[in-house]
């Protein structure tokens, strides 16, 4: 602290432990689409469930855009092939013990 501010003030440093609890989040906390999403003309096949087992957690839900990395198009058609595949039961609904 510097001896010309008046006391009682706190001085507030920008570090990364002046928030312990974690409350503000990171901006790099995003994950990275997978490479073969990138590719020009990809689309999501309803009938090969390793590869939308990619996008489902443990429990069988399917993951968020903002942890995908996918854009808003690529989540939607995500989203349609999951319950396509679901629908004719390549992947299941809930997770399996």
């Amino acid at each position: 602290m510097s001896d010309d501010s008046p006391k009682g003030t706190v001085v507030r440093e920008g570090r990364s432990d002046a928030d312990p609890l974690g409350i503000r989040r990171r901006r790099n906390g995003r994950k990275r689409a997978p490479s073969f999403t990138v590719e020009p003309g990809f689309v999501f096949d309803y009938k090969d469930p390793q590869q939308l087992r990619y996008f489902i957690t443990e429990r069988g839900k399917i993951v968020p855009r903002r942890i995908s990395g996918l854009d808003a198009r690529q989540q939607r058609q995500l989203t349609l092939a999951v319950k396509r595949a679901r629908n004719i039961a390549l992947l299941p609904y809930t997770a399996t013990k």
